[in-house]
């Protein structure tokens, strides 16, 4: 079913979080996140750039996001027919990189296109493997190993059935011990966000004695080739996630094996069409997927929920509850965990939540509609 775009609305919206997040490239208080609305035919579609305020997590960044959806990439969609939400991808690929920005654009016509059918968009998506996802949380680098141990005790308290923790250097061994003797049988994972070098292999090699379930993205964010020698020296999993931005880098990662788990976001990689994809290569290879989070509002949350009922989505996500990181969501009912730490997958077309609309106009700063006109 062709869909004629007419109108394509940004909002920048800002949410303060409840508690700071912080990693090793630096810390978060407030998230300016932008929210792509697409209409047609009276009906509106959402996304969300996933993007950080600073580029950091890779060369996005929220101001740059707001241009190249402007200038570049809605304009593709508008004043013509797009076959399928399938197909905005390829209408966007001339842009180098930059792919949380076009991945929200193309996020939002497939909410679009599956409430114009009537679908709820997890079965749009070709989803559907389980009513209800695993969760498990992602701790930041906290002020103190009491704090992190707070913070664990809490979230596990709370039915989580996964901790992983930040780690840099001079924060790692010795606080994965701590957290190892305080919670023996927990599974346990860390993620360094590319913080080391192949130098610093003897030193990785020491997590290898608290039983991980993975160490995410240890070196560079662009590298492969390293992530492999390193595999071969440890015995924890490594999982690979800013590395891996399409099917074609997992693939790669696999035959060189790199990592035996690959964290897939679906901005990172562009959208739902990509994601699939990387779903699908890694399925294929034997190597388990998850959904990872970049402290996304509702929009975005409710979008890794569709996409982590996907069959290969067998280990536990950063997919958590709204109040771990908002006060305030923008979508209603927030999302909530079970005590068995899951999330219930929802029938409604679309996402399947609605929008706070009246809070969402409280907390945006900057409103721009395109249109075909």
């Amino acid at each position: 079913m062709a869909i004629r775009i007419e109108r394509i609305i940004l909002r920048e919206i800002r949410l303060p979080l409840v508690h700071f997040f912080e990693t090793s490239f630096g810390r978060t208080t407030e998230r300016r996140i932008i929210l792509v609305e697409a209409v047609a035919g009276g009906v509106s579609g959402w996304g969300e750039v996933t993007c950080g305020e600073r580029p950091f997590y890779n060369e996005e960044w929220t101001d740059g996001a707001w241009l190249v959806l402007r200038e570049f990439a809605a304009p593709r969609l508008l004043g013509g027919e797009v076959e399928n939400a399938e197909a905005v991808a390829p209408l966007v690929a001339h842009i180098r990189g930059h792919r949380m920005t076009t991945g929200g654009l193309e996020a939002a016509v497939w909410d679009l296109e599956a409430r114009r059918l009537g679908l709820p968009l997890w079965k749009h998506i070709g989803g559907g493997a389980r009513s209800a996802i695993p969760c498990g949380v992602s701790i930041g680098i906290q002020e103190s190993v009491p704090d992190l141990l707070k913070k664990i005790e809490g979230e596990l308290a709370a039915g989580y059935q996964r901790i992983k923790i930040k780690i840099k250097p001079g924060w790692d061994v010795e606080v994965v011990r701590e957290v190892r003797r305080e919670f023996p049988h927990c599974k346990l994972m860390v993620d360094a966000n590319s913080a080391y070098t192949l130098a610093d292999a003897e030193h990785l090699r020491r997590l290898d004695e608290f039983h991980l379930m993975m160490i995410e993205q240890p070196l560079s964010h662009d590298d492969i080739i390293d992530h492999a020698v390193l595999q071969a020296r440890l015995e924890t999993a490594i999982c690979l996630d800013e590395c891996i931005r399409s099917a074609r880098h997992a693939e790669q990662a696999i035959r060189l094996k790199a990592c035996r788990i690959i964290n897939i976001k679906l901005g990172r990689v562009g959208g739902f069409r990509e994601a699939r994809r990387v779903h699908d290569v890694a399925r294929a290879a034997g190597v388990p997927v998850w959904c990872g989070g970049m402290l996304e509002c509702g929009v975005g949350r409710a979008h890794n929920i569709a996409l982590s009922t996907l069959p290969n989505f067998v280990l536990p996500g950063d997919v958590s509850a709204s109040r771990r990181y908002w006060a305030r969501d923008v979508i209603t009912p927030p999302v909530e965990v079970t005590p068995a730490g899951t999330i219930e997958v929802r029938a409604e077309p679309g996402f399947g939540y609605a929008l706070d609309l009246e809070f969402m106009s409280q907390i945006t700063v900057r409103q721009e509609t395109l249109s075909c006109a």
